[in-house]
């Protein structure tokens, strides 16, 4: 019997023979994959996991990761991907919280959580485990409001949440992805972190679902990436801004063969002018702008390839099964406000907390915290997120309009601005720049381009040009590290 959340028994049904995960040296089949996972779900099953219950895992980005996923999907368990860039005094609290039944460990890891009560360790042995023949589980009280998995929010403002993704979430992300983005057979890499929405799924659960192929990148390498990018003829593909960077950066990019690129999607920051350029210059492709979240599919938003280049910098039209509202602080419907979200691509709240925590109307919108405006066409513009304005003498500031304003500079390759506290005007801007490589603009030329495109009391009365900023393991910089450096 095949239900809901086994994909890979339909993929082996619908595409036996075409590649489904390329991981390193080793391709598997649809086919492959199911039985891997027919074999995982067995020796769980046989050890009491079940449905609702709860299967950890913590490794990097490889096979073994979609096997635990579409194991619980087969079981109706929990899949929960664990952040393996956490020390155990962090690891801990979440494995608790979220009572894993089993956990699934790279050899790396085996020595970080000593907490679980089924461990098993990827290497040799779990080869064997999954290649061993094994009956498929039917499990049919599986429905589309059970849980698939946990996904711990970014945690770049505190302790993280473990947000609730069901099926039906999955699914409507995945059809929204279908709507506006992927086709079948589609080629993506897979370098997020796969225990970040971005990384499970922006595009790999859409591909999996619809037939397309992914490749999987246990760390990022850009040297690596391209290479990937050409060998495996990649169509669709998603990186933060300063990935793009590197790309350019590299002696073989002018030279690798992606004319099978249909675009480009960046997300987390704006996109730098100079990057646009030189990716252009090389390779013209179209690139969009995108934005999620995990408590939102996460796909909210899509732009059409050829609509990047006249709205270069907006995140698009809202999908087609998004309902979005943009509210003033008294709830108002407004052009400029905090962006509201309804519809089947929401989550079910957190792990442990709740109603009143999570954070929607009465009417049933979800406060996403991201203020945004929307132009005369309907197209929306990302402005900032709502915890991250400052006021400075009684003034709103967004850092992302001065981060804008910064990235028109040639010589910026990366920039954050963050507020920060004044005896005067209450905060006041700081900016942390990383210049383009051989750059010399100094800190008093980028001074003097804000001042020429910003008002006064916009411009950070500190610019200062740093060798890296602090970023995630998504990619994305970490403005609370930048508050605290002296």
């Amino acid at each position: 019997m095949i239900f809901i959340g086994d994909w890979m028994a339909r993929g082996a049904g619908y595409w036996p023979e075409r590649v489904a995960v390329v991981d390193e040296a080793r391709r598997f089949t649809y086919a492959q994959m199911n039985a891997r996972a027919n074999a995982l779900a067995a020796w769980l099953s046989d050890r009491g996991v079940g449905r609702h219950d709860r299967v950890g895992i913590l490794a990097t980005n490889g096979v073994e990761v979609l096997d635990t996923a579409f194991a619980c999907g087969k079981l109706g368990a929990v899949f929960v991907p664990l952040n393996w860039r956490l020390p155990a005094v962090e690891l801990e609290p979440l494995v608790e919280l979220t009572a894993i039944k089993a956990l699934v460990v790279g050899p790396e890891f085996v020595s970080v959580l000593a907490a679980a009560a089924t461990r098993l360790e990827t290497g040799p042995a779990y080869e064997a485990l999954v290649a061993a023949p094994a009956a498929a589980i039917a499990r049919d009280d599986v429905n589309a409001e059970d849980d698939f998995c946990l996904l711990f929010t970014g945690g770049t403002t505190g302790v993280p949440k473990a947000a609730r993704i069901s099926y039906r979430m999955v699914a409507w992300n995945t059809l929204n992805t279908l709507v506006h983005e992927a086709r079948s057979g589609d080629v993506t890499i897979t370098h997020t972190p796969m225990f970040h929405t971005g990384g499970l799924f922006v595009y790999t659960f859409p591909l999996l679902t619809s037939g397309g192929r992914v490749v999987l990148m246990r760390r990022w390498e850009a040297a690596r990436a391209l290479e990937l990018l050409d060998r495996e003829e990649v169509t669709i593909f998603f990186a933060v801004p300063t990935q793009h960077r590197q790309f350019a950066d590299q002696p073989g990019f002018a030279a690798a063969r992606l004319d099978k690129l249909r675009f480009l999607t960046s997300g987390g920051a704006a996109l730098p002018a100079p990057t646009l350029r030189d990716w252009q210059a090389a390779h013209p492709v179209p690139f969009k702008q995108g934005f999620g979240m995990t408590e939102s599919g996460p796909g909210l938003f899509s732009m059409q390839p050829e609509q990047a280049a006249a709205k270069a910098g907006s995140i698009g039209l809202p999908n087609q099964f998004v309902d979005v509202r943009l509210v003033d602080d008294d709830g108002n419907d407004a052009q400029l406000g905090e962006l509201l979200v309804r519809g089947p691509v929401l989550f079910s709240g957190y792990l442990g907390r709740n109603d009143a925590f999570t954070p929607f109307t009465e009417d049933g919108w979800f406060r996403t915290g991201d203020v945004m405006r929307r132009d005369d066409d309907g197209f929306f513009w990302v402005v900032d997120r709502k915890k991250d304005m400052f006021i400075s003498g009684g003034e709103n500031v967004y850092p992302a309009e001065i981060e804008t304003a910064l990235y028109q500079h040639a010589a910026v390759a990366q920039c954050a601005v963050v507020g920060v506290p004044d005896e005067t005007w209450g905060e006041v801007g700081r900016a942390f720049v990383v210049r383009v490589a051989g750059a010399s603009a100094t800190a008093a030329d980028l001074d003097e381009h804000l001042r020429a495109r910003l008002a006064r009391y916009k411009v950070p009365k500190r610019i200062e040009l740093v060798d890296e900023l602090p970023l995630s393991p998504a990619g994305k910089i970490l403005r609370r590290s930048l508050r605290e450096v002296p």
